[in-house]
């Protein structure tokens, strides 16, 4: 319950921010925000450089992932229904 409150809140704050961000963008000249813009796909672009998995490597990483999520049983779906099965 508290990872999905977590969850929740961490949402509230993202929306929050593109908000924030959106307001920012239309009040600052495009060349203020575009040059930012610039500056952080930049450096996404140098770090990608720097990351130590080839584009195949990390799909596959992330596929073996889903699968291992796929076979491991939700515990928290078992609890629910033992919580709302009449008591004897």
């Amino acid at each position: 319950m508290e990872l999905d409150a977590n969850k929740k809140k961490n949402l509230e704050e993202r929306i929050q921010f593109i908000h924030y961000y959106a307001e920012w963008v239309k009040t600052v000249p495009n060349e203020v925000w575009s040059a930012q813009q610039a500056k952080l796909i930049n450096s996404f672009m140098k770090n990608a450089q720097n990351f130590q998995l080839s584009p195949e490597e990390y799909l596959a990483m992330i596929d073996c992932a889903k699968q291992r999520k796929k076979s491991v049983p939700d515990l928290s779906k078992e609890k629910t229904k033992k919580n709302d099965s009449p008591e004897r």
